[in-house]
């Protein structure tokens, strides 16, 4: 990359690192987008119909696929990223908005070419955000000494958003054949089963601006969550299942047979060689090498993203229905109140797809979502919700 480029990232390198959530709630923490930088958004199109097919573990992994691929496009340069469960949004310096429009160009290619979906892109500069009315604001947040997510407020990435679902701002297709870097990215574990009885996919939005009052609102369902151990962190503590003959092999072999796309039995061959590997290893909790098999799933566990700031509170947790009837009858009378708006959605699992540059090093990520469909669902939900009280039809599966 151009020395000017690797100077403008060192503005998010540069944030200082929070490590309580709760915190994050507020405005202080963040701070707005450099001039000349632009929001990157990606959703896959009807994912609500994906989810009915039972692919909503491929809908995971085609939207972390935007993370994985553009962080190998940067040589593994730290930038701001946020998985959304069906999409994924970030933010870049100008400088790189045509390496950024490459990738997801040959991203387009590969998710129609190997999962037979729609990858829908646009990349919107900041100055048409805040001319729109909206902010982007950013911080740094480490659930872990080894990682850090970025967090966002201002309303600037679901403007964004919406103004790709309006066809605005596209990207179009890569060159056919062209594909994406996504080394790293992996989807080996199966459905993670709740052990505390559901496992809660939650958005909470601001009705309009976030306020104190809406800061307050987030601090609540933060710390209700927190009345399970872990925050209500979906994975044991010892790190999910690792079950050799997973039901993700498939998608694991498209990830690795991208670039080779006539090589069918060799991408099968060493996708099972693999993944054998790596499971009997993890199984093992041995050391091989540099690799800490017992290490790794603990950092597994504290590096996943399972609570978020993305113009909003995302939390994908493990809790008792007692405790989801709790936090959703709050989110009622945030409702009521003119505070906030949000969705939920209950299921008996999670899902983790996951991003690991190497299994040496502990900054690997993991991204959860819920396995019925999750965020999207919770999306959904809420966009219901929205459409009833504003008496308009419910257009949330055309918009998904």
């Amino acid at each position: 990359m151009p020395d000017e480029t690797h100077d403008a990232l060192d503005f998010y390198m540069n944030l200082p690192t929070e490590h309580t959530i709760a915190r994050l709630a507020g405005d202080a923490a963040y701070a707005p987008l450099p001039e000349g930088w632009f929001v990157g958004t990606t959703d896959l199109v009807d994912s609500t119909g994906e989810i009915a097919r039972g692919r909503y573990k491929i809908v995971n992994t085609a939207a972390a696929s935007v993370i994985a691929a553009l962080s190998n496009a940067l040589k593994g340069r730290e930038f701001p990223f946020v998985f959304a469960g069906d999409g994924a949004s970030f933010v870049l310096p100008g400088a790189l908005a045509p390496l950024a429009a490459r990738v997801l160009g040959s991203l387009v290619r590969f998710v129609a070419d190997s999962f037979d979906m729609r990858l829908r892109t646009a990349l919107v500069p900041v100055e048409t955000i805040r001319a729109a009315g909206h902010e982007v604001r950013v911080a740094r947040y480490g659930p872990s000494p080894d990682v850090a997510y970025a967090m966002f407020t201002g309303g600037g990435l679901a403007f964004a958003e919406a103004r790709m679902k309006a066809g605005e701002f596209a990207l179009p297709p890569g060159e056919a054949g062209e594909r994406p870097d996504l080394s790293g990215l992996t989807c080996r574990f199966d459905e993670i089963p709740a052990t505390r009885g559901v496992v809660l996919s939650l958005i909470v939005l601001p009705e309009g601006p976030a306020d104190s009052a809406f800061a307050g609102l987030t601090q609540e369902i933060l710390a209700l969550a927190d009345e399970n151990p872990a925050g209500g962190n979906p994975l044991p503590k010892g790190g999910p299942p690792s079950p050799w003959r997973s039901a993700s092999s498939e998608i694991e072999r498209r990830l690795r047979s991208a670039a080779r796309p006539n090589s069918m039995l060799d991408g099968r061959v060493a996708t099972t060689a693999r993944t054998f590997a790596s499971t009997a290893m993890l199984r093992s909790g041995r050391r091989f090498g540099r690799f800490d098999a017992a290490r790794y799933r603990r950092e597994l566990v504290a590096n996943s993203d399972f609570r978020k700031f993305d113009d909003g509170l995302r939390m994908t947790i493990d809790c008792t229905p007692a405790l989801a009837d709790r936090i959703e009858a709050r989110l009622v009378r945030a409702e009521a109140d003119g505070i906030a708006r949000s969705g939920a959605f209950r299921q008996g699992a999670s899902l983790m797809t996951c991003f690991v540059p190497s299994p040496t090093r502990s900054d690997h990520v993991h991204f959860l979502d819920g396995a019925g469909g999750g965020y999207a669902r919770a999306a959904g939900v809420l966009k219901a919700r929205d459409a009833a009280r504003n008496g308009a039809p419910d257009r949330s599966d055309a918009q998904h």
